[in-house]
């Protein structure tokens, strides 16, 4: 599970048993609050609007019914609990989002692994040779002299 914060945008994928038959719905919204980090059983307040009703969905983290949690973006917020969100739209909540892969740690990233040999290097030393460039066309920086004061 990846770490939570207030004011990232998750997709939660839950398993919806409907009769019989198990599906995966996917709820995609703001963590408005984050309570119970440390302890066994954390929970999530996630928040969207949909049809221009706010749905919020308290989730524990840990639950079997949640079968995964994908952070899409983040947002520098400066509040532990945002539930002054509810009244406000999106537009005038005013938050800076960066991507989700934006965030992940230079660690996690893995770097091409470029093998040079003496060889390879060689040649390529001597394709670029460096032109020299003729004296004629070399300008010289004209220089004003100070004029003289009365």
């Amino acid at each position: 599970m990846p770490e939570f914060s207030a004011g990232d945008v998750v997709k939660v994928h839950r398993r919806i048993k409907e009769g019989e038959k198990e599906r995966i719905q996917i709820f995609e919204g703001i963590i408005i609050a984050v309570k119970g980090g440390q302890s066994s059983s954390p929970t999530i307040t996630v928040r969207k609007v949909s049809n221009g009703i706010g749905v919020e969905l308290v989730i524990p983290v840990f639950s079997p019914i949640v079968e995964k949690i994908e952070k899409v973006k983040s947002a520098k917020v400066r509040r532990a609990k945002l539930y002054y969100l509810r009244g406000l739209t999106a537009k005038k909540s005013r938050m800076k989002y960066t991507d989700a892969e934006a965030i992940v740690p230079e660690e996690e990233i893995e770097a091409p692994v470029v093998e040079e040999t003496k060889e390879a290097v060689a040649e390529v030393a001597t394709e670029e040779k460096v032109a020299e460039v003729p004296e004629e066309k070399v300008v010289a920086e004209k220089t004003e002299t100070p004029k003289e004061t009365k």
